[in-house]
């Protein structure tokens, strides 16, 4: 991880989830199978037991297995759609029979080596081809399924052991609130005990509907948080030719009205097309005191952007400089045009209108478009202004899809407007890295300039 705060150089995913039967702690921590090679049968240990938030650590150990027992690891979760989602790897236990997974080392031939403790989580790969984990309903977790099979064979040998554990999103206490209030469509989680807390809306990207997991998951840090839609969801518009900052204007004055809302302003959090909007909202709206962004762009691009009078067109591409792999995958880091230059320098956003504070988060092998530009490019128009410098934190390693903690890198998956399979960039450990500083980073900046005090958490790379 990279912080900076002025020019960089490059550095060298149908159906309902099938419901599974929520295992006791005592069932969760040991599930023995008949076939174990040794008198004492072997058992998975977890902790936490039985349930975790899908952000926080998982601890993994077997105990019971032989002397220097091989064994070969395996983690299965299917989402909301039934696609499954795998990751396994090799290990040799302990002379004790142990094998703790923060202790011992992963041994060349699965989906990660080295020692990794949560690398069955985050290298989960979908069976399905282009396929993203995302959480729909987080009021329901996800079902992990950890198996210990007997050797390093492929495919592997006898089942020893297996148990399962819940991977949750909504903390006891935080309160999902819907809300349809005027023309806002969006979902509201307050955090338990008495507010006012400071308050976030939350914007995915150019997928549309409303994703409420990461929102959901803030929310368990003590912020009131809206998952906000913009296009796609219920009476809104079903695609995304035109957007209207009046509409996120009334969010951000829902949000400021609310007797569990903490003022004087509010915090924006945005991801990809949901980051340009929110520069946007900082741009010409009042009420913003903090803008965080993930891998965002400092231009319009895709669709009209509309404000009383003001009209920003979009930024313009050249799909010739889409690169097609041979497998039928598009590179398209390259297909957006320069707004610096030309007729496009009308799709610049005028962030130096913006009267908070910025922090952008950049994967540097971002391959959806070049977030890292777009940082620089939007720290030099604001400190030409005279504005603060933003804070810019910048990940080697790192794709698109930054999402909350030990969520599976998505290499590859289709891409609304260019209608076919994208690469989104990164290398899976090193992004893995990246979400879990970078979810810190994301509640340090708010914490700071929402709350007013350090947030507790401090940077891991």
């Amino acid at each position: 991880m990279w912080r900076v705060t002025g020019p960089l150089c490059r550095a060298s995913s149908r159906g309902r989830q099938r419901r599974l039967p929520w295992p006791s702690p005592a069932r969760t921590r040991e599930m023995a199978s008949p076939c174990s090679l040794s008198s004492a049968a072997p058992s998975i240990r977890l902790s936490p037991a039985a349930r975790s938030l899908f952000d926080e650590p998982l601890a993994i150990a077997v105990q019971g297995l032989g002397p220097r027992q091989p064994v070969t690891l395996r983690a299965c979760l299917r989402d909301e759609t039934g696609e499954l989602f795998q990751a396994c790897a090799r290990y040799q236990a302990g002379h004790d029979g142990e094998l703790d997974l923060a202790r011992c080392p992963a041994l060349p031939g699965g989906s990660f080596c080295g020692l990794e403790p949560m690398g069955l989580l985050w290298a989960l790969q979908p069976q399905k081809p282009f396929w993203r984990l995302v959480k729909r309903d987080v009021q329901t977790p996800f079902v992990l399924e950890l198996e210990v099979f007997d050797g390093h064979g492929d495919p592997p040998g006898r089942l020893l052991i297996q148990a399962q554990h819940e991977r949750a999103f909504l903390r006891d206490g935080v309160h999902r609130v819907p809300v349809r209030n005027g023309r806002i469509r969006a979902m509201l989680f307050l955090p338990p005990g008495n507010g006012p807390f400071p308050g976030i809306i939350d914007l995915c990207g150019l997928g549309g509907g409303l994703l409420e997991y990461r929102a959901c998951l803030l929310a368990n840090y003590g912020f009131a948080v809206l998952s906000l839609a913009y296009y796609g969801y219920e009476d809104l518009p079903k695609q995304m030719k035109e957007l209207h900052l009046e509409y996120f204007e009334e969010a951000i004055n829902y949000m400021l009205q609310h007797t569990q809302v903490k003022g004087p302003g509010i915090g924006l959090l945005g991801i990809s097309k949901g980051g340009e909007l929110c520069i946007s909202m900082a741009s010409f709206l009042k009420g913003i005191t903090a803008t965080a962004v993930i891998n965002g762009s400092v231009a319009n691009v895709g669709a009209v952007l509309r404000y009383k009078d003001i009209t920003i067109p979009p930024l313009g591409l050249s799909p010739e400089r889409i690169k097609i792999s041979k497998s039928g995958i598009a590179d398209v880091v390259d297909a957006l045009n320069n707004p610096l230059e030309g007729p496009d320098c009308q799709s610049f956003i005028p962030l130096e209108k913006a009267e908070c504070r910025f922090l952008f988060i950049v994967g540097q092998d971002d391959h959806n478009w070049k977030s890292e530009f777009f940082a620089v490019e939007g720290s030099k128009r604001l400190q030409a202004h005279g504005k603060e410098k933003p804070e810019i934190v910048c990940y080697p390693g790192a794709g698109h899809y930054i999402e909350p903690p030990f969520f599976p890198m998505c290499e590859a998956s289709t891409h609304l407007l260019v209608g076919k399979p994208v690469i989104w960039g990164g290398e899976p450990k090193a992004h893995c890295k990246a979400q879990i500083d970078a979810w810190q980073q994301i509640q340090g900046f708010f914490c700071k300039h929402l709350k007013g005090k350090p947030s507790g958490t401090s940077s891991k790379l």
